[in-house]
């Protein structure tokens, strides 16, 4: 900045910088339109006071713009008598915003400069008239240049490719080339890799299938997440894995080789899928079906939390686990609260034992839900193909004005119940029975006790319903003091 020596009043002016977008973060742009607004400031013998600066701020978003806003309070305050940009597309895009420069300019007397279109003289028509036109112009730019990069991204996700972004889990191997960038945390310029995105990374391939297999047999999101934990699993960015990271890697159509535009599925993409489609669209009939329990909260600690029902009468709740009232052991209870509890650990190994004695029998195979007869998934991946091409046609002709507003929506409708019916079937093909692994294995407890307890409620949860009725009071005809015959089992299957 210029010093201004004693008793030489000199004009105060203030420098805006602004670049829309800073692909490497390095603020050059900025730093060039600042040296050329020095270097006017100069010739003209004005005291640069302030320099404003916004990086990486479009004037066209309608994104806050902190030192744009700094200056025009700073402006209001009497700071300055001049404003120095380096074009007047730097310091608006918006009608708004210069109606609301210009009066202000009015106001306070504030001349404005640019390097490169001269000064914009807005304290007469003419001169407000040239801004305005400018203003106008600038606008139109941005508007082209917003369509023609969105028609660049809808290009590369019609045919296929990669549109940038956070590297998605599972893709993204190193080509050997390196580029510059600069870190975000650091401001520094660092070499990084080139990613072909077209490739899977072995490893975290591998945790995705896992992750599509576990929810396809009764797991959670919550156990995953637990083993991201345990084995050290993180995000792309770094992250540890949390409960929403994990569903939206699941619920990614890329997982299946599916490229979206808009969050919309626009066809095949260009490399090969790591999740079958079958058992992508079964994940994502699991996890966003209306029924599905959702809680994020403590993880169960007992078999039978919110899976049992209460037995007293017509009490139609769960019970769960508690300690409270003094006593020496976890017992269930009703949600409501009311009287008696029975202990939880005997409860639990009740159960066990008899689902593990049903699975031990014969006619075992008898429980195993039938698989889908006559499903054909290749021919329905080949139909919901055609149904979305079906979609995209038809928002063609409509954004052409060759189909009405009714016949639009009709077919769009039809459709969408259409497709809603092939991703159920191909969901129905692939998810698995959360019994699969128990009936016919050579040690049934063994392979019980094998499974994580999520696992094992997702078992008891498709085999039976299990309410706590009323115990008898007294000694029992065994001896103990624990009713076995209050604990009641209702068969959901043979």
């Amino acid at each position: 900045m210029n010093s201004t020596p004693a008793g030489d009043a000199r004009t105060r002016a203030v420098i805006y910088c602004r670049i829309s977008q800073d692909r490497t973060g390095a603020g050059l742009g900025v730093d060039r339109q600042r040296e050329d607004c020095e270097a006017l400031a100069e010739r003209m013998g004005w005291d640069v006071v302030e320099v404003y600066v916004d990086n990486d701020v479009s004037a066209f978003s309608g994104k806050l713009r902190k030192d744009y806003r700094r200056m025009l309070a700073d402006l209001d305050e009497g700071r300055a008598t001049v404003v120095i940009v380096w074009h007047t597309d730097r310091l608006t895009r918006s009608i708004v915003e210069l109606e609301e420069y210009i009066e202000l300019s009015d106001r306070r007397g504030i001349a404005t400069h640019t390097v490169q279109a001269g000064t914009i003289d807005l304290a007469t028509p003419s001169g407000r008239m040239t801004a305005r036109i400018l203003g106008a112009v600038a606008r139109q730019e941005s508007e082209h240049k917003g369509h023609r990069v969105a028609r660049a991204r809808q290009q590369k996700a019609m045919a296929g490719e990669w549109a940038g972004g956070i590297r998605p889990f599972g893709w993204g191997v190193p080509t050997g080339e390196m580029r510059t960038k600069v870190d975000r945390k650091t401001g520094e310029e660092v070499e990084a890799p080139v990613l072909d995105m077209t490739k899977a990374v072995p490893e975290e391939a591998e945790a995705l299938r896992f992750w599509t297999d576990e929810i396809l047999s009764g797991g959670s999101i919550r156990s995953l997440v637990k083993w991201c934990a345990d084995k050290g699993v993180l995000t792309t960015r770094g992250n540890p894995v949390t409960h929403t990271d994990m569903r939206d890697m699941l619920l990614r159509p890329r997982n299946a080789g599916i490229a979206v535009y808009r969050g919309e599925e626009v066809g095949r993409g260009k490399w090969e899928p790591i999740v079958d489609e079958a058992k992508y669209r079964a994940v994502v009939a699991i996890l966003k079906d209306p029924a599905r329990t959702v809680n994020q909260g403590a993880q169960p600690k007992w078999l039978g939390s919110l899976l049992y029902r209460c037995g007293r009468g017509e009490c139609p709740h769960f019970v769960y686990v508690t300690q409270s009232g003094g006593r020496q052991y976890p017992s269930y209870r009703c949600q409501t609260g009311h009287g008696g509890g029975r202990r939880a650990d005997i409860v639990d190994q009740f159960v066990e034992d008899t689902i593990v004695e049903r699975l031990e029998r014969p006619d075992a195979h008898e429980l195993l839900e039938p698989a889908p007869d006559g499903v054909d998934v290749a021919a329905l991946q080949a139909e919901s193909e055609q149904i979305r091409a079906r979609m995209r046609d038809l928002g063609g002709l409509f954004g052409a004005g060759q189909i009405e507003l009714g016949a639009f929506t009709e077919g769009m409708d039809t459709a969408r119940a259409q497709l809603e019916g092939v991703t159920r079937q191909l969901a129905r093909a692939a998810t698995r029975d959360p019994l699969a692994g128990l009936v016919g294995a050579e040690d049934v407890r063994a392979a019980w006790k094998a499974l994580d307890l999520e696992r094992q409620r997702a078992a008891l949860r498709s085999l039976v319903e299990v309410t706590l009725k009323t115990p008898r009071p007294g000694r029992m005809p065994d001896g103990g003091y624990f009713d076995y015959s209050a604990v009641v089992f209702d068969w959901k299957r043979g």
